[in-house]
């Protein structure tokens, strides 16, 4: 199988052979990672643009190290410093970054569907870092990717999601991929934030948090967006810590081998004991370590490349 895409939009029109294309070519950059020379020539003389108009850490640091790590010559766009300030579109200040010879625009923004729309105007390859509650494909590109490293497969896992469902656009992009390469997918938290319309992507949707982690595999657990949310839609942070957060004698119940997942940013005490946080049972930091491999696996891949065979050659 080999990749055909010029963009990464979402992970919902990726077929379970492309996603798995992404994997194998991740493993491999993975191992590039251990050289002493960690440096491909991959994007050698192509220009990366990160456009990060909205905050971000540790993706748009993941992305850049991914991007130096393939030879790229790379710009930070800063929204601060920018003629957003001044009233610019989106459309117009990508076409100027076009215009300088941006190879590959880098976009995360407020904005759901925001780089579909680049992808209509622009010929540079475009990446979705994030867009609003839609979707954050390469976050679950590496989710996967780490939960097949320990377990040996995505088929057939339980898998939870817990937390803040309605506003996440990991939830969204995790849901499509672990659905596609055949997870079974539970998803739980406050009734405001799971509403049972989640059913109709192949999920079962339970407010039993109890029940929700009793046979599952992964438990993954999603940061409470404040920032996306309106008042009413979510109960006091004490009641959420007394209903859904995850500490050490609900997991008790949970399988003993179970493991635990985070995007990060984490809110320690809220959704997750920071004992847990900090235990050999968390994947938290592998998921930072993974995520550096699979984004310089979907840049080389968008740029032509035919897969991990060729990554070896490097």
């Amino acid at each position: 199988m080999t990749w055909a895409r010029k963009h990464l939009l979402d992970i919902e029109s990726l077929t379970p052979d492309e996603i798995v294309t992404v994997l194998d070519t991740a493993r491999a950059f993975k191992a590039v990672g251990k050289r002493a020379i960690k440096k491909v020539p991959a994007l050698r003389g192509k220009t990366v643009v990160n456009l990060f108009i909205e905050p971000s850490t540790r993706t748009r640091i993941s992305f850049e190290l991914a991007e130096q790590r393939l030879s790229a010559d790379v710009i930070n766009f800063s929204t601060e410093a920018s003629s957003f300030k001044k009233g610019e579109t989106l459309k117009d200040t990508a076409r100027n970054l076009e215009a300088l010879n941006a190879d590959f625009i880098v976009i995360r923004h407020s904005a759901s569907g925001a780089p579909h729309f680049l992808a209509r105007v622009l010929d540079a390859h475009v990446i979705n870092a994030g867009d609003g509650a839609h979707e954050h494909p390469t976050q679950a590109l590496l989710d996967v990717f780490t939960i097949r490293e320990h377990k040996g497969k995505i088929a057939g896992l339980n898998i939870t999601i817990l937390g803040d469902i309605l506003y996440s656009r990991v939830a969204r992009s995790n849901i499509w991929a672990r659905r596609k390469l055949g997870a079974t997918v539970t998803l739980c938290g406050p009734a405001t934030l799971v509403p049972k319309t989640f059913e109709q992507m192949g999920c079962r949707v339970t407010y039993d948090v109890d029940e929700a982690i009793r046979g599952a595999d992964i438990i993954n657990l999603l940061r409470i967006q404040h920032e996306r949310q309106r008042k009413t839609m979510f109960p006091s942070i004490n009641e959420y810590i007394q209903l859904f957060g995850l500490n050490k004698e609900r997991l008790a119940r949970a399988k003993p081998d179970a493991l635990i997942m985070h995007p990060g940013p984490i809110n320690r005490g809220v959704e997750i004991d920071s004992d847990i946080a900090d235990s050999g049972r968390s994947l938290v930091l592998e998921q930072v370590t993974n995520g550096l491999a699979v984004r310089m696996a979907v840049l080389f891949l968008a740029n032509g490349g035919k897969g991990p065979q060729e990554v070896a050659g490097n």
